[in-house]
This record gives C-alpha cells, structure tokens and sequence, in this order.
C-alpha cells in the first residue's frame, strides 16, 4: 500500500504535470523548428506570438461569457480558439509581410533574419501588455477535476488520492490530435510534400515548380496556429501573464534544439525531455520517500522551482556543447 502511495504521490506531483508541461513545449517547439527547418531562422518572437494569439483567446472568453455563451463543464476558451488562431496567424502574416519578406528578398544572413525577430518580439510583448495589461489573468471555467482526489480515495482505498484536472486532460488530448493531423498533413499532402522539399533543398524544389510564397504562407499559419493552441493550453493549465510566455521562449528552444532544430519528431521528443527534467529536478521527494520507508530530514528538492528556467538554459548549453545536432539529427545551428 505504501508503495502505491508513493506512486500516487509521484504521479500527482511529477509524472502528470510533466506531461501536460511537455505536451504543451512539444507544441511550442513544433513551430519553432518547423519556421527554422523551412524559412532557415530562429524566430525570437516565436514567445510573445504565443502571447498574442492566447490574448485574443482570453478576450473573445470573457466576451462570449458575458454574452453567456459558454461550453457547460469544458472551457469556454475552447470555443473561443478558432479566432484566436484566426487572429495570429493574421498577425504572423503580416509580420512577414512587413519585416521578414524584404530581408528575404535581400537574400539577407539568418542573423539579420533573428535580429529582426527580436524587435518584433519587443513589439509583440508592448502590444500584448498594452491590450491586456502585465498582470495574471486565469480564464478558464467549467469543470475543475476529471478526476478528484476524494472520489479517488473512495474507489482505492489509498491514503494518497489522484486528481487528474480538466485542463491537463484536454492538453493531452488536443497535442495528440494536433500532432497527428499535423504529420499527416506534412507527410500526405501535396502542399506538405511541397514543404519538406523546400526544407530539404530550396534550390531543387524552385526548380521542381514549387511556390515558394505559398510554402511560406503556409509555414506562418502553421506555425502561428501552433503557438496559439499551445499558448491557450498552457494558459488553461495555470494561467495567463504575458512575462511568463516571454520566458516560455528558453525552453521552447531548448526542446527544439534538444530533439534536433528542423525535425518535428525532435521537437516533439525534446518537449518532454525538457520538461520532466525541470519538473523532477525541482520537486520535493519528502513524501514519496517517506511512504518507501525513509525518514528525510529535508524536503529531499534538489533545486528550488525558482530555478526551473535556469535547467533549461543548462540543457540548451549541454546540447550545443555535446550533441548540436540533437537527438534526432537535425540542422546545427
């Protein structure tokens, strides 16, 4: 029993959360490599997009809310994600349009292109806290638990109960979907087979007849409806502040970076590589110990959550030290 105990423990506090917290960086990243695997930049922005398209999913909740609208036990903010998606991708093309397209023209190096990407960023991060201010917002309703604490004692018998909530049970199923519709897609369309040959020699695929605005076109509104789906989870699971989807950046880097830059499936990997590193490398093993028969005298937490961001940083370093292709080989940068 007591092992089962620790198990709950485990699973409540690190298992669950990291995958949810990995689900969500996995999504992230996934636009990430695929705007650096097919426009051949780091985009710095990738963050405060992010940021943005959550915002106008926040402000279309609270709207449809006071209009009553809402979807019973499931967030509303559900409902309200098609517009934010809508709203992002606008402004991913846009952007482009504006920013990115003339150096592009230029034939301009990818530092100029991350460059560019910076100021956007700063403008990106202005307009999301002129709009929405700088402070915490929570927007998501409906039902809290899947799975409760109380009726899991109740069914078990355990000392220990598991609570599964709502919006780590809808992450974990909208990234599978996402996820699968996307690599369908790339793999099976026309146009996605149009993007991996782009990606895979520009020259070649120019001359093959591919449109090369179309298959940037299409890799913005990708990437853009990513970042606002992956944005929106995170935001549903703990809360909105645009600071926090600035920060998100360093390890939405890092799992891109750690699966190997360019490869989706990577991407994917290195999600929940970073993830459950910060999350099991900052959590308090007192409990989990003491249920297996040890009598800590500490909390047994090897960092303090404070420094969550910071093992980002330090598995980006490790990586571009040891293994800069990543683990599935992509693009060194």
């Amino acid at each position: 029993m007591d092992f089962l105990n620790a198990l709950v423990v485990f699973a409540n506090f690190v298992f669950i959360p990291g995958l949810a917290y990995g689900a969500q960086l996995a999504l992230g990243a996934l636009g990430v490599t695929l705007i650096y695997g097919i426009l051949r930049f780091s985009n710095f922005a990738h963050g405060d997009l992010m940021a943005f398209g959550t915002m106008l999913t926040i402000l279309v909740t609270w709207w449809l809310m006071s209009m009553g609208v809402t979807l019973g036990p499931l967030p509303t903010a559900l409902l309200a994600l098609p517009i934010g998606i809508l709203g992002a991708v606008a402004m991913a093309l846009l952007i482009d349009r504006w920013v990115f397209r003339f150096y592009r023209q230029q034939k301009s190096a990818g530092i100029v292109f991350v460059m560019a990407s910076v100021g956007v960023m700063f403008v990106l991060n202005g307009v999301v806290r002129l709009i929405i201010g700088p402070n915490e917002q929570r927007f998501a309703d409906g039902e809290r638990f899947l799975v409760t604490v109380r009726g899991f004692r109740e069914f078990t018998g355990l000392d220990e109960g598991l609570a599964i909530r709502l919006p780590i049970a809808i992450t974990l199923v909208v990234a599978v979907v996402v996820v699968i519709a996307l690599f369908r897609f790339l793999n099976y369309s026309r146009t996605g087979k149009a993007m991996r040959a782009y990606s895979d020699n520009e020259d070649l695929a120019l001359l093959s007849g591919i449109n090369p605005d179309r298959v940037v076109m299409v890799t913005w509104i990708i990437a853009a409806s990513l970042a606002t789906i992956a944005g929106v989870l995170y935001g549903l699971d703990k809360s909105f502040r645009p600071f926090t989807y600035f920060q998100l950046l360093l390890p939405i880097f890092a799992a891109a970076i750690v699966g190997g830059i360019g490869q989706p499936l990577g991407a994917i990997a290195g999600g929940f590589v970073v993830a459950f590193s910060e999350v099991t490398l900052t959590y308090a093993y007192k409990r989990v110990l003491e249920y297996l028969g040890f009598e800590p005298a500490g909390l047994v937490q090897l960092l303090s959550t404070e420094y969550k961001f910071a093992i980002s940083f330090v598995i980006l370093v490790l990586v571009l030290l040891i293994r800069p292709t990543g683990i599935f080989r992509g693009r060194v940068l």
